[in-house]
C-alpha cells in the first residue's frame, strides 16, 4: 500500500477539489487516529470492488429487506452516519477518521459530492433513531464507499443492498470498496490489482451526458418495473443520475411498481434477478 504523508493544521479541512481529484485519480486520505492531525493518501496495491451485478443476496437479508425493518433514506443524516462509522467498534480499537477527516467529507457532502445512505429504526418510545448506514463519493459512473457501521443486526447490509440497486438505477459502473473484507467478500466483492482499477476508473469516468432524475418519470413503469431495473432501465445509455437522484428515481419506481409491502420487497426482487 502506497502512503504519502501530509501534514495540515489542526481544524483545516482538505480542500474539496483536492479531495475529488484525488478520487479521480484512485487514491483516498486516512489519518492513524480521530485526533490526528496528520493525513496520509493512501494507493492500495490491490483494490476491492463490488460489481454492480454481483451482489449475493442473502435469503435472510432478502427477508430482512421485504420485511421493511428499516427506514431507509439518502443524505438525510450525513453527519449522523459520518459519527457512526467513526465511533470504534471495541473499546481499545482506534478510528481512522479523524476530526480533520470528518470535517473535510461534511464539507464535500456541501458541494454534492458526497452522499449518505441510513437506515433508521423507531422504538417503543416512538423516537427514530439512525441504527446504519454508509458514506462515500460520488462521480460520474463511480461511487468510492468509504465506511458503515450498525448499531443493530443487517442495518449496514441493508443500506449496502439500497445503494448497490440506487447505483444501478442511476447508471453507475464502478463501486469501489477500497479494501477487501470477509465481510465484503461475502456480499460479492472481488479484488484487483490497482492498475486494473486504474482502468475501470477512467472508463468510468468518460465524457456522457448527464440527466436531471424528476418525480413521475417511473410513472407507468408498472408491473415490468423491477425487470427494467434488473437491466439498468431508467438510465438511458451513456446518462447517469448522482445518487440521491438515483435514489429518488429508485423509491418512485417501487411506488410505480405496487411494492404492497414495502420499497424493499422491490429491491430484494431486484437483486435476486441479478445475485
Amino acid at each position: 500500500m502506497a502512503r504519502i504523508a501530509a501534514v495540515h493544521p489542526l481544524g483545516k479541512i482538505i480542500d474539496p477539489q483536492l479531495l475529488m481529484l484525488a478520487y479521480r485519480s484512485g487514491i483516498f486520505p486516512m489519518a492513524d487516529g480521530r485526533e490526528d492531525p496528520e493525513v496520509f493518501w493512501v494507493e492500495p496495491r490491490l483494490r476491492a470492488i463490488l460489481p454492480l451485478d454481483g451482489f449475493r443476496l442473502s435469503h435472510s437479508l432478502a427477508r430482512t429487506l421485504r420485511r421493511g425493518r428499516f427506514e431507509v433514506t439518502c443524505n438525510a443524516d450525513f453527519g449522523g452516519v459520518m459519527a457512526g462509522c467513526a465511533a470504534p467498534r471495541r473499546e481499545s480499537e482506534e478510528t481512522w477518521i479523524s476530526g480533520r477527516i470528518a470535517a473535510s467529507y461534511r464539507a464535500l457532502h456541501q458541494t454534492g459530492q458526497a452522499h449518505s445512505i441510513e437506515c433508521w429504526q423507531t422504538g417503543a418510545d416512538g423516537e427514530r433513531r439512525l441504527v446504519g448506514g454508509l458514506y462515500g463519493v460520488g462521480f460520474d459512473r463511480v461511487f468510492c464507499g468509504e465506511s458503515m457501521f450498525s448499531t443493530v443486526p443487517d442495518a449496514s447490509k441493508v443500506a449496502l443492498a439500497w445503494l448497490v440497486a440506487a447505483l444501478r438505477r442511476g447508471g453507475a459502473e464502478l463501486l469501489d470498496c477500497q479494501f477487501m473484507t470477509d465481510h465484503l467478500a461475502s456480499l460479492g466483492a472481488v479484488e484487483m490489482p490497482q492498475q486494473r482499477y486504474l482502468a475501470l476508473l477512467k472508463q468510468a469516468q468518460r465524457d456522457g451526458p448527464r440527466r436531471t432524475y424528476s418525480a413521475g418519470t417511473a410513472a407507468g413503469a408498472g408491473e415490468g418495473a423491477a425487470e427494467g431495473l434488473a437491466e439498468g432501465a431508467g438510465a438511458t445509455a451513456g446518462a447517469v443520475l448522482a445518487l440521491p437522484e438515483a435514489f429518488a428515481a429508485l423509491l418512485d419506481d417501487a411506488y410505480a411498481a405496487g411494492s404492497s409491502s414495502s420499497p424493499g420487497n422491490f429491491i430484494a426482487q431486484s437483486l435476486t434477478q441479478t445475485s
